[in-house]
């Protein structure tokens, strides 16, 4: 009775059995002309073709879906994300209607069903598969093999980053994010800072921008954590944890293990100004992934935000672990 219950638990819990069920789902719900949009072969090169600026892209939109298909499509994201994740993700699509009515478009380039879902391979809970949501500040790159899962690259953006008029008057989609890395940098001593700001000025957007494969030049830069105080390491370990409770808490314990091995072997970097309203950036690098963070378009109320893998983005480590497995390539 013991073994069935944790089995039940662990179906629930899993993401992987989650994905798979909520992606045959909606594809058993779509007509044949969709799934066609929908679906791509597992290697096909679009699957490495991520972007979170507001261009058309390949997939099925939100808008070219029926009700019924729309609630299957919101399955399938919620899926791959923690509660606070998909309150995140679709409270940034949202903001699309806000952007509509600043700029007065006329709701074609913002559209707030402008997310395009698109499935890669045959999704299983024992094979290898993938899926991807992506519009304008939104960017979930899934990989599901043999039942471990891995997002990445995961972006999140918010445009604005404070709604300042308006009935949305004061939200802010990614409030922890920018707050807890400001808090981070303030509470560094003037030595700290100084090695911690690596560019008074901050940069126009993350470095990584839409790369393949996430690379920075050089050496890590930057304040190393091994030179931060137990508390300010505590701030330190507070942001890294921001962003791996996006994911469902499986995930996120994947996540949270490379923090751990990380340890002190992390270094967190600034560019910018330190007070609320300057233009600023961030990242936090570790040996195996990096977060990048800025907010300097639009009179610094323009989000960008990023986790990437250095050798894990679109699922490379498990998908080398399962052809090792399975082929003994």
């Amino acid at each position: 009775m013991g073994a069935i219950l944790l089995a039940s638990a662990y179906y629930r819990t899993n993401p992987a059995s989650l994905m798979t069920e909520a992606a045959n789902r909606f594809l058993a719900a779509l007509t044949p002309e969709q799934r066609a949009q929908a679906t791509f072969p597992l290697e096909d090169a679009e699957r490495w073709n991520w972007n979170y600026v507001p261009i058309a892209r390949k997939g099925l939109a939100l808008r070219e879906m029926s009700a019924y298909q729309k609630h299957l499509a919101s399955a399938l994201l919620a899926a791959g994300l923690s509660q606070t994740g998909y309150i995140k993700a679709v409270t940034i699509m949202s903001l699309e209607d806000v952007l509509r009515v600043l700029e007065n478009d006329n709701g074609e380039r913002r559209n707030p069903e402008k997310y395009y879902f698109s499935i890669f391979g045959t999704p299983s809970e024992t094979g290898v598969w993938g899926y991807r949501v992506e519009g304008h500040h939104l960017s979930q790159n899934y990989t599901v093999a043999r039942g471990r899962v891995v997002d990445a690259p995961s972006f999140f953006g918010s445009n604005p980053g404070e709604v300042r008029q308006g009935p949305r008057a004061g939200l802010r989609v990614l409030a922890a994010e920018e707050d807890l890395g400001r808090e981070l940098i303030r509470s560094l001593d003037d030595g700290q800072r100084k090695i911690a700001i690596v560019d008074p000025k901050a940069y126009p957007d993350i470095l990584t921008a839409n790369s393949r494969r996430a690379a920075l030049k050089g050496q890590p830069s930057g304040l190393a954590a091994a030179q931060m105080t137990a508390p300010e390491f505590a701030r330190l370990t507070a942001l890294l944890e921001e962003y791996a409770h996006n994911l469902p808490e499986q995930a996120a314990e994947a996540r949270q293990e490379q923090i751990r091995k990380a340890g002190r072997n992390v270094w967190f970097a600034w560019a910018g100004g330190v007070n609320r309203g300057d233009p600023h950036y961030y990242r936090v690098q570790a040996p195996s992934f990096l977060i990048e963070y800025d907010n300097t378009q639009d009179g610094a109320n323009h989000i960008h935000s990023v986790w990437r893998d250095f050798t894990g983005d679109f699922g490379e480590d498990l998908l080398q672990e399962h052809y090792q497995a399975s082929h003994g390539k």
